[in-house]
């Protein structure tokens, strides 16, 4: 069996492994994993509709309370169906029904255009392609559990500012396991795995001192990504009232791609 994110189980619901696992407890999931999950099940049901309109352009993730090492339910409509523009609802509940997360994935239907030769359009830089000498990881360590998904099922390359370290950075990240057994991410999904990671490397107050809850992820995307890895160009905001952002331009190989933003609490940690 390969390394995955979650494993099947024959009542359709998903056990989590070790590779989904967050930095903060052994018996959480980092937001990573949820938000591939999620997309996943929205790309599947968009697909079965048959319509054109079922390649997703966004993601809207709200975490709502930890998601637990255990079996989750997983629950997929699509609340908005159409040829041009569908939306499918995603929700996320464990053994109790309670509900985790939801998320909300918006597909719009593609087809060729001509356009014109004067078309004006940002001049877009990609950043810097990945190397050996760059930085191989956030850093974070977790003693007590044998595997977490920043350290173990994804690869890290910084090729502006440093993992670890406060400030803005660009990281290239690769999700390097299947979402399920012999499962293979797919390209929206690669880009949901990269995009919760945007305050995790480019936080501007020590972990130590403070916390940070990021409560939602919301992904925008004008293409798909080509190749496995994908760039997160980072920064982080935190205002004087205790809120923040988190925001990132998505690039891959060829060019910038879309934009994730995540929202922030900041709060002091006790006796900081």
């Amino acid at each position: 069996m390969s390394d995955s994110l979650f494993t099947p189980l024959d009542d359709g619901r998903f056990l989590p492994t070790g590779f989904s696992r967050g930095p903060w407890s052994p018996d959480a999931l980092h937001g990573g994993p949820v938000a591939v999950l999620v997309a996943r099940e929205a790309e599947r049901v968009l697909a079965g509709t048959g319509r054109p309109a079922h390649v997703p352009v966004r993601l809207t993730l709200d975490l709502e309370r930890p998601v637990p090492l255990a079996p989750l339910t997983v629950t997929t409509t699509v609340v908005r169906p159409g040829k041009k523009i569908q939306v499918a609802e995603v929700v996320v509940a464990d053994e109790a029904g309670t509900r985790l997360a939801r998320g909300s994935v918006l597909a719009i239907r593609r087809e060729p255009i001509a356009r014109p030769d004067d078309l004006v359009a940002p001049s877009d830089e990609v950043p810097p392609a990945p190397t050996e000498a760059a930085s191989g990881g956030p850093g974070w360590s977790f003693p007590d559990a044998p595997q977490a998904f920043h350290q173990d099922a994804t690869e890290h390359r910084a090729v502006r500012g440093t993992l670890g370290e406060v400030g803005p950075v660009t990281d290239w990240i690769r999700l390097a396991v299947d979402v399920l057994p012999g499962e293979a991410p797919s390209p929206f999904q690669r880009v949901a795995a990269a995009s919760d990671f945007l305050n995790g490397v480019s936080f501007v107050l020590s972990p130590l001192d403070w916390t940070f809850i990021n409560p939602d992820l919301t992904v925008t995307l004008h293409r798909l990504p080509v190749g496995e890895q994908v760039a997160v160009e980072a920064v982080t905001r935190i205002d004087a009232d205790g809120t923040g952002t988190a925001e990132a331009d998505l690039y891959d190989e060829v060019g910038r791609l879309g934009r994730a933003v995540q929202t922030l609490l900041v709060e002091p940690r006790p006796g900081a």
